[in-house]
């Protein structure tokens, strides 16, 4: 007869993790096969045969927890292995115990199906799509300590431990409803393709949209940022650039400007589409935003702003390098023009806004200027708007900057 037991292998490296295995028995013959969970020797309780998880800690409590519930299954999935080998009252093995376990298997996993997913979207020329479900996939992973869930095991119990997880890593509700409906979105397409069975696992963890706290600064603090003395064309110069370039261009997000084009720029009016919406947008260009232009040499390349600069080069990846230096240097400048919050490029948009709300510009002139397509309280007010009113608008805006 054969026999399963639940083995724990120490680390020969003081500090790492041990490998939880089973140990699988038939008529002397003894096989090892081990198992993707990994705890360290504190975690492992060797006479039961099972995790110990810390009380101090939540979310390694909630991870163990949770991997001591798919070892089970697993151990109860080769008790039945071998008992349908023994019912069949053939000869057998402990490789044929091993074999009939993975064809019993529960087919598909996440990692799999989400890996799969993402170069989908990557083919289809979907960049941001595919960043944003690869972040997703790599902070699940955290959650499960790189172990492997299948599809049909994804259940309200386990999202809501994730759910934990994430609070406990003290993201916001917003970063945790962001996670929750692309997995979602993943898990619903698998049971679209009859990879798993519907069982609405994230029926009771967060998946809304949170209101955040809005932050811009006023004009007096646009105008102090430009008016700064920086080394010219240094890193904190170019952020400070990028900043009021978005800013004089009514918040134009930094995916648009590095896409921008020379050709986009004509007689007067840059012309372009959002990256995020297809929306088209027209901007008069104004002395500033030459002035900003002018301080660079000529982008050898097709793109108007030297955030792109090399054609031989990954454009998306000079994209986000480039927007993360921006990100970084404005926070050091926040602190120097001493701003009670870290300043960004989403800062820029939201400043524009702002100022533009507090000039008495229409609300629906401010949506129309900042290429906001789903404003539907603001597309209330509006059918066609001639973009020269929001152009007049933007003066008003950057005017005395």
């Amino acid at each position: 007869m054969g026999t399963i037991k639940i083995k724990f292998r120490a680390s020969t490296k003081e500090g790492k993790e041990g490998r939880v295995y089973f140990q699988i028995i038939h008529k002397r013959a003894v096989k090892n096969y081990n198992t993707k969970y990994k705890v360290f020797n504190h975690e492992w309780d060797a006479e039961n045969g099972s995790f110990i998880p810390p009380i101090s800690n939540m979310a390694r409590h909630l991870f163990l927890t949770t991997c001591q519930h798919h070892l089970n299954e697993d151990h109860e999935r080769f008790k039945e292995c071998i008992n349908k080998l023994e019912y069949k009252n053939e000869p057998f093995t402990t490789d044929d115990i091993i074999r009939l376990y993975h064809n019993t298997t529960k087919g598909t996993t996440l990692a799999t199906f989400m890996k799969c997913t993402i170069e989908q979207l990557r083919k289809q020329g979907r960049a941001r799509t595919s960043e944003a479900y690869d972040s997703t996939l790599s902070s699940f992973n955290k959650f499960t300590n790189h172990s492997d869930i299948y599809l049909e095991d994804i259940n309200q119990d386990l999202m809501k431990n994730y759910e934990q997880f994430l609070k406990n890593n003290h993201l916001s509700m917003n970063s945790i409803s962001f996670y929750m409906r692309i997995l979602r979105a993943v898990y619903n397409k698998a049971v679209e393709k009859e990879l798993t069975t519907q069982h609405h696992p994230f029926r009771h963890v967060y998946t809304g949209i949170d209101k955040t706290a809005k932050r811009a600064i006023p004009k007096k603090q646009i105008k102090a940022i430009k008016e700064m003395k920086l080394p010219t064309r240094s890193n904190l110069d170019f952020a400070r650039d990028m900043f009021l370039f978005s800013f004089f261009t009514r918040g134009m997000s930094f995916v648009d400007m590095a896409y921008l084009k020379k050709e986009d720029l004509k007689n007067g009016i840059i012309s372009y589409r959002r990256k995020k919406t297809g929306q088209p947008l027209s901007i008069r260009w104004e002395k500033c935003m030459q002035d900003i232009l002018n301080k660079y040499p000529e982008n050898p390349t097709e793109y108007l702003l030297p955030i792109i600069t090399r054609c031989d080069k990954d454009t998306r990846k000079q994209y986000r390098n480039s927007l993360t230096l921006v990100n970084r240097k404005l926070k050091i400048l926040s602190s120097q023009i001493r701003i009670s919050f870290p300043l960004s490029m989403y800062v820029a948009r939201h400043s524009w806004a702002s100022i533009a709300k507090s000039e008495n510009i229409p609300l629906s002139v401010i949506s129309e200027g900042m290429g906001h397509e789903s404003e539907k309280t603001t597309r209330i007010y509006l059918s066609t708007l001639d973009t020269s009113i929001i152009d007049r608008a933007n003066r008003l805006v950057i005017k005395d900057i």
